[in-house]
């Protein structure tokens, strides 16, 4: 599967928030999105999941323009799980789950042995088993966003966008949601994950997309893409790096005059 925004460029309001970005999801790759609020990172994912329509480049599914594709053709490769999504019916967990299966049926089919399995493969790769039976509105926030992720992997897409999956979780469910990305790629998924923390991008990211002002400034690696000095011109403070115990690299960040205001 190759999922790809080429030179896409996005207006609403009469304002344009994507301005000829480009960027490949690469299978069995995480790539992080990071970049100031504003940047473009929520809008490039909600392209390349075909729901907000371009008004310039294309989206390509497989080398197909993703505007031209049947949407239930592209919502059985491309899942996405949106930053605030809230569950206001007591549906089941298993229930909740169940509806990613909707792409690979009809409006009024039935489930099948194949749905069957995929849901219990979903709950139990996201660990969610044990809460097959509670009320989805009833969960803690580390639990609603693991939920949500295994309803996305119920469809069994090739890619999983998540905007900003962690924001609002603390540390512990935060690290709990940014390994199971990790895995998911691990496993061959493109996973694309719109992040703040840039010591969580350090960690646990292949590829990093930076962006600002509506345009993708650098696609690589973390050493190439998280340095100092790009840093600094995109967030505006000072990154201090040093290294962690597992060879990653992290950072302390500093306010551009912190060193005059100290003074």
């Amino acid at each position: 599967m190759r999922l790809e925004a080429v030179s896409v460029s996005i207006e609403r309001g009469g304002r344009r928030i994507l301005d000829a970005a480009s960027l490949r999801l690469e299978p069995g790759k995480f790539t992080a999105l990071i970049g100031p609020n504003g940047s473009g990172k929520s809008t490039l994912l909600r392209a390349l999941a075909g729901l907000w329509p371009v008004s310039s480049g294309e989206v390509l599914l497989d080398g197909q323009p993703i505007r031209r594709l049947p949407r239930r053709t592209v919502a059985r490769s491309v899942a996405f799980v949106p930053q605030d999504t809230r569950i206001d019916f007591a549906f089941t967990v298993e229930e909740l789950v169940s509806m990613g299966r909707h792409p690979h049926r009809g409006r009024f089919a039935g489930e099948t042995v194949t749905d069957r399995r995929a849901v219990d493969e979903a709950l139990e790769r996201c660990d969610v088993t044990y809460l097959r039976s509670r009320a989805a509105n009833a969960l803690s926030g580390g639990e609603r966003q693991r939920v949500l992720i295994a309803r996305s992997l119920a469809a069994q897409p090739d890619a999983i966008l998540l905007d900003e999956p962690t924001a609002n979780l603390d540390i512990e469910h935060a690290l709990d949601i940014l390994e199971l990305c990790r895995e998911l790629a691990d496993d061959g998924h493109a996973v694309a994950v719109a992040l703040h923390d840039l010591n969580a991008v350090a960690r646990y990211a292949h590829v990093v997309a930076l962006m600002a002002g509506g345009l993708v400034a650098g696609v690589g690696t973390v050493a190439e893409v998280l340095r100092p000095d790009e840093i600094r011109r995109i967030f505006g403070v000072e990154a201090n790096a040093s290294m962690a115990a597992d060879g990653s690299p992290y950072f302390l960040f500093d306010r551009l005059d912190y060193g005059h205001m100290r003074h």
